[in-house]
Order: structure tokens, then C-alpha cells, then sequence
């Protein structure tokens, strides 16, 4: 069995339990049948950290972007993005998007930052990670307006409903689950794990965030994206082989510039 963990942060991942080493995280992945990992960046601080794990491993891949809550006083622009996505292991721009959750007042900036992004992922002909969190409708008319169906993407650690998913779909977009899906009150998100077509689904931990049951509220790991696969064929009533089979295609067709 193949899985991908189409979103983690390796820079950040707790390593207490794996004697402070990376290599032993990335070990345990191997055991749980994980193949290949996405370090996804989040501030522009921390890309060279992100690059630097993904140069080392020929399995992992990196993205480049700076998270829709980041407070900065340099704004990248869509050319500063295209700059630092020339790195050969860069196969994705963000995660970038939009969250409502977490920021308040004035937030025309947190749209301007999405918009340079899918601009440089046009620029850059690469898909785009979009996080986005109680920004439904905002997500979509921006993805719309920009033409980001140029490129496509992923709605990363989807916790919307079904309607969303469906107009991201016809957006040229996948939807990733994460662990949120296991939970016991995320009947919305399960409910959507069920229908999605399997052509158009990812899976990933959103390490060091969000891990599944059974260990929930600890520290999450690539390794545990194995627990996401079970879970969505014990939903969809199919072989935890056949979910890894269509997610690992669908995670190489969108992101073509990673290498298996």
C-alpha cells in the first residue's frame, strides 16, 4: 500500500516521542505505509526550514506560501512568490486562502494576500493549497474572480458542506480530508467524505495539527495518515487499498511536478 500525506508541516513536528530526530518520524511513516509527504509552508520565514527537509528526502515535496493569519509587514507579491517557487522540490503555491476564524476587524488585506497568490500560482503554472475557514462564499468568488480554474488545486483540511465541495469540484479543485474527519461530531465532513468522488479526493494529517482518533488532542504525525484512509473506506464501504490507489494518483496528477 501507497499513501501520501498531501499536507504536513515536518518543520514544526513535535519529536519528543521519536528522540528529537526527524529521521525517526519519517521511519515510522514508512512502517504505516506512508510514501511520500508535502511539507507545506506557512510563513515565509520558515521556507528555507521547509525547503531544506524537502532537499533531503527525495519522498517529500514543499510548497511556498504564507498562511492567510500570518501578521507581516512585508507583503509578498505574486513576483516574490514566483521567485522563491523556482526551487525544484517547490511543487505548490500556499497554503494561502482565507480565515474568518481567527481574524477580525478590517480584512481586505487577508483577500489581497489570497489574490497574489493565485497569481503567482498562474505565473508559475502550479496548483494552489487554499486554506479556508468560515470564508465560504469569499473563497469561492476570489478562487472565481482570479480564474484560479487555470491552475486548480486542493481545499485542504475541508470542513465545509457538501454545496462547497461541490463548487470547488467544478472549480477545477480536489478536497483533502484530515483528521477532523474521524471525529465523532463531523457528520457534515463524513457526509461529504461519503459522496466525494474518489477521482477528486486527497488525505492528509495537517501535522503537527488535527490528529485522528485514536489520538486525538496529542501531537499528529505522517504516520497517522494511515488512521484517515481506514476510517473513509470504512465509510465508503471499500478497501482501505482501493482509497490508497485513487488518493496517491490523485495527489501525482495535481501536484505533477512531485517525484514518487
Amino acid at each position: 500500500m501507497f499513501l501520501v500525506d498531501s499536507h504536513c508541516h515536518l518543520d514544526q513536528l513535535d519529536l519528543t516521542h521519536h528522540s528529537g530526530d526527524l529521521v525517526n518520524a519519517l521511519k515510522h511513516a514508512d512502517e504505516n505505509h506512508v510514501k511520500h509527504m508535502l511539507c507545506v509552508c506557512i510563513t515565509l520565514e520558515n521556507f528555507p526550514d521547509v525547503l531544506r527537509v524537502a532537499k533531503n528526502y527525495p519522498h517529500i515535496s514543499a510548497s511556498v506560501g504564507l498562511h492567510p493569519n500570518e501578521i507581516v509587514t512585508h507583503e509578498p507579491t505574486a513576483d516574490d512568490l514566483v521567485v522563491l517557487a523556482q526551487e525544484e522540490k517547490v511543487v505548490a503555491i500556499g497554503e494561502t486562502g482565507l480565515d474568518y476564524y481567527r481574524s477580525t476587524g478590517e480584512i481586505e488585506w487577508q483577500k489581497e494576500r489570497f489574490r497574489q497568490h493565485i497569481r503567482a500560482a498562474k505565473k508559475t503554472n502550479k496548483p494552489l493549497i487554499v486554506h479556508s475557514r468560515q470564508a465560504k462564499e469569499d473563497t469561492l468568488k476570489i478562487l472565481q474572480e482570479e480564474n484560479a480554474q487555470a491552475v486548480g488545486g486542493v481545499l485542504h483540511c475541508f470542513t465545509e458542506d457538501w454545496q462547497m465541495a461541490q463548487a470547488a469540484m467544478d472549480l477545477n479543485f480536489y478536497i483533502s480530508f484530515s483528521g477532523i474527519v474521524t471525529f465523532k461530531n463531523a457528520l457534515d465532513i463524513q457526509d461529504v467524505a461519503k459522496r466525494m468522488p474518489l477521482n477528486r479526493m486527497l488525505i492528509e494529517t495537517d501535522s503537527p495539527y488535527l490528529a485522528p482518533n485514536p489520538f486525538r488532542g496529542k501531537p499528529n504525525e505522517p504516520a497517522y495518515v494511515r488512521y484517515v484512509a481506514e476510517f473513509i473506506s470504512q465509510l465508503r464501504g471499500i478497501d482501505v487499498v482501493e482509497l490508497a490507489q485513487y488518493t496517491t494518483e490523485n495527489f501525482f496528477r495535481l501536484f505533477s511536478d512531485a517525484k514518487r
